[in-house]
């Protein structure tokens, strides 16, 4: 009885071990990782140039003629090319419309009656029955005429233009940001009455070292960035004439539109030097300690080896590395601050393929 109490624990014992150690071997699952391939691409030294946001199409609208203003679109009011933003008094200018208008048929009127008399004038000095006075003074005052009546024209031309000018237009398509004169207040030519702005069409204004002009051209890739986020842009032109106090020149970066707020503070990144071909990763591979730089790089069997690295240059969201990372290499992107030299991974893809 007791042998066969003792055989039954024994059994008990070692179904025990075994269960503790099939589950040792099976352990926790590798962790995840997103992974990249180092790349060999030309990048060259940059500044960061400060810019401001700014429109391209930025205008204070003043007024063509003088006049007392009946209405001012509200700020905020989004307007096309050529819609009316403001409108000015014209009732003084429709009544000299229309004395033009009685000016013009007057003269007309005068200059067919000149004409008649010159005819009738002519066919007596055919016949001897007119003297040449006469004739030539007849002839004088038709001309007089005809010039009074270019000039009523003209006068009527002007009018009709100070006329389509009481209604103000806008130049191009944009938003109403400002309104410098209110309604019922008297605008003289000239005067502002408000700030159109097109919040589409909007670049970078930044200020650079005149010794980076050599390394700039129309076309180039820069990137735009703030605190927040960065952008992949191009320039749109470089103004090679610097300034003889600051030592700078200007640099217009074209924005895609809507993707910042005009005035907004940036930096633009641009080349200091002649591209060279280096060893890039994404910036996202790096991991910063107090007294060294590093990245796990994936070998073989899914394993990773830390690489201590050190960085060059940077071009957006890629950096130069000088380490032993080649072209080609993958290198852990997500993941990799808890990993340890020669953990096997899994990689991100294959996780959601299996």
């Amino acid at each position: 009885m007791n042998r066969h109490i003792l055989l039954t624990c024994s059994v008990l014992v070692l179904g025990f071990f075994n269960g503790q150690s099939a589950s040792g071997q099976e352990g926790p699952p590798p962790p995840t990782v997103r992974v990249e391939q180092a790349k060999r691409q030309s990048m060259a030294s940059v500044i960061q140039a400060p810019g401001t946001v700014v429109s391209r199409n930025d205008a204070r609208i003043a007024a063509e003629i003088s006049g007392r203003l009946n209405w001012v679109a509200e700020p905020g009011d989004v307007v096309e090319q050529g819609a009316v933003i403001a409108r000015i008094d014209d009732r003084a200018l429709r009544l000299q419309l229309q004395e033009d208008d009685a000016t013009t048929k007057r003269l007309e009127a005068n200059l067919v009656y000149l004409s008649q008399q010159l005819d009738r004038l002519q066919k007596l000095a055919q016949q001897n029955n007119a003297a040449r006075n006469q004739l030539d003074e007849s002839t004088a005052q038709r001309a007089m005429a005809e010039q009074d009546l270019v000039q009523a024209r003209v006068s009527r031309e002007q009018t009709i233009y100070r006329l389509q000018r009481t209604e103000v237009r806008a130049p191009f398509s944009g938003q109403i940001v400002e309104r410098v004169a209110q309604a019922g207040e008297f605008i003289a030519v000239g005067g502002t009455i408000a700030r159109l702005v097109d919040t589409t069409n909007i670049e970078v204004r930044a200020r650079a070292p005149m010794s980076v002009a050599p390394y700039l051209f129309a076309d180039m890739g820069v990137t735009v960035r703030d605190q927040r986020h960065f952008t992949e842009n191009t320039i749109r032109s470089v103004i090679p004439v610097g300034d003889e106090r600051s030592r700078m020149i200007e640099v217009r970066v074209t924005l895609a539109p809507n993707s910042w707020v005009i005035g907004s503070a940036v930096r633009v990144e641009l080349p200091r030097s002649e591209a060279a071909e280096v060893v890039a990763v994404p910036r996202d591979a790096l991991i910063l300690r107090q007294d060294n730089i590093y990245l796990f790089k994936l070998v073989e069997d899914n394993k990773v080896e830390q690489i201590p690295v050190q960085t060059g240059v940077g071009n957006g969201s890629m950096i130069e590395v000088r380490g032993n990372i080649n072209h080609g290499d993958q290198v852990v992107i997500r993941g990799g601050e808890r990993l340890r030299p020669g953990q096997t991974v899994q990689i991100a893809g294959a996780a959601a393929a299996s």
